[in-house]
C-alpha cells in the first residue's frame, strides 16, 4: 500500500504536469467590451472617411473597400448567414469559392453605397451590449442632407473583434442580403456554382 509520502509526491508531480500543460495552451481570448467594439468601428470609420475623401477613381475606391471589408468584417460568417440553408449542403470547396466571390460582391455593393458619402463624414458615438454582441452607433453627415444613423454589430466569435452587420438608415445588411441571395440562387435553380460565377460580375 503506498505511503502518504508517495501519494503527496505523486500529487505534487501531477500538479506540476498540469501547470506545465496549462502554460503551454494559448491564453483564452478576452471577452469583447464596449470600448473594444467602439475601437473597431472607430478604425473602420477612419478608413472609410479616408477612402471617400481620397479623390480616387471608383474602381480604386472599390478595391480599397474590399481590403477594408476583409480587414474589419467577419466575411465568412456574413457569407454563410446570407447564403442560409444552402451553406449546409455546400462542399468545402464551394463554400470557399462562394465566400471569396461574396467578399468582392459585398465590397463593391456597399463600397458604392459608402461612396455616396463623398464630401461628408461618419462620426462614431457610442456602443451598447445587445445579447451576445455589441451595437455601435454612428452618424453619417452628408452635404445637403440631414444626418442619419449607421449602426454596426460587432462580435468576437471569430476569435477577434469584427463587425458582422451594418444597418444604414434602417436597412439591415444581413436581412436584405439574405433575401437578395435567396432570390439570386432561386433564379439559377439552386445551382451554387452558377451563383458563385455570377457574383463575380455583380
Amino acid at each position: 500500500m503506498p505511503s502518504d509520502t508517495t501519494l503527496s509526491r505523486r500529487q505534487f508531480g501531477l500538479t506540476l504536469a498540469a501547470a506545465a500543460a496549462a502554460s503551454a495552451l494559448p491564453f483564452p481570448a478576452l471577452a469583447l467590451t464596449a470600448d473594444a467594439a467602439k475601437a473597431l468601428v472607430d478604425k473602420t470609420v477612419a478608413d472609410i472617411n479616408s477612402i471617400i475623401n481620397s479623390g480616387k477613381s471608383e474602381s480604386a475606391m472599390l478595391k480599397d473597400f474590399e481590403k477594408l471589408f476583409s480587414r474589419y468584417a467577419d466575411v465568412p460568417a456574413i457569407a454563410r448567414s446570407v447564403l442560409g440553408t444552402a451553406a449546409r449542403s455546400a462542399s468545402k470547396a464551394q463554400l470557399s469559392a462562394y465566400t471569396k466571390a461574396f467578399q468582392g460582391y459585398i465590397s463593391r455593393k456597399y463600397g458604392r453605397r459608402f461612396r455616396e458619402f463623398i464630401g461628408g463624414r461618419i462620426d462614431v458615438a457610442e456602443a451598447k451590449a445587445l445579447k451576445s454582441y455589441f451595437e455601435v452607433i454612428s452618424t453619417a453627415r452628408l452635404k445637403g442632407q440631414s444626418p442619419f444613423e449607421v449602426r454596426w454589430h460587432v462580435s468576437d466569435k471569430s476569435g477577434k473583434s469584427l463587425f458582422f452587420n451594418i444597418i444604414i438608415e434602417g436597412v439591415n445588411m444581413l436581412a436584405s442580403e439574405r433575401t437578395e441571395m435567396g432570390a439570386l440562387l432561386d433564379q439559377r435553380g439552386g445551382d451554387l456554382d452558377r451563383l458563385i460565377a455570377d457574383l463575380k460580375t455583380l
